[in-house]
């Protein structure tokens, strides 16, 4: 398979899983479907080819144009990884194949989150969002005028004339 980012063929490697690492050229490695969030955490992984790769320096400041996913040919969609907020990954949303840059891994996995850090971070992103914090005072505005109508019409209520409501 040949490397999206300098078309130098990628080499079958082993840390723990077998990965495809652009070993005579960028750096770059590719994981099939599954296979990075194997190797995400600190703790994952194994081998003498996993501590060499995690020694690479970062090679992508991000300026770099889309590329094309190795085995189906189509863009692949930069994105933030799921569990580091900060670093940018490439995915091939069709065979669900990543392709990290030189230093990426250990990006990822210097700055892996908990369950309980993305969901603090999804919060914090959704809060900063200013069309959510609208829609949430319209839905108070909203709940207080139906108590408001709900007093105001509490005599309509036949409970109310049998002495069940106060």
């Amino acid at each position: 398979m040949k490397c999206p980012v300098c078309s130098k063929e990628m080499v079958g490697q082993d840390f723990g899983i077998k990965v495809d690492v652009c070993k005579n050229g960028c750096k770059g490695i590719w994981f099939d479907h599954e296979e990075l969030v194997k190797l995400d955490e600190k703790n994952e992984g194994l081998g003498e080819a996993l501590k060499e790769a995690l020694n690479y320096p970062r090679a992508n400041d991000g300026s770099r144009g889309q590329l094309l996913c190795p085995k189906c040919n189509i863009p692949m969609q930069i994105h933030k990884y799921k569990r580091a907020k900060e670093v940018n990954v490439d995915e091939c949303y069709n065979c669900g194949g990543f392709f990290l840059d030189s230093g990426e891994l250990t990006e990822i996995r210097d700055t892996y989150m908990s369950d309980e850090e993305v969901a603090a971070y999804m919060k914090k992103l959704i809060d900063e969002v200013p069309e959510y914090q609208m829609a949430k005072a319209d839905i108070k505005r909203m709940e207080e005028r139906a108590e408001a109508t709900r007093r105001y019409a509490k005599f309509m209520r036949i409970s109310y004339w049998l002495g069940r409501e106060k």
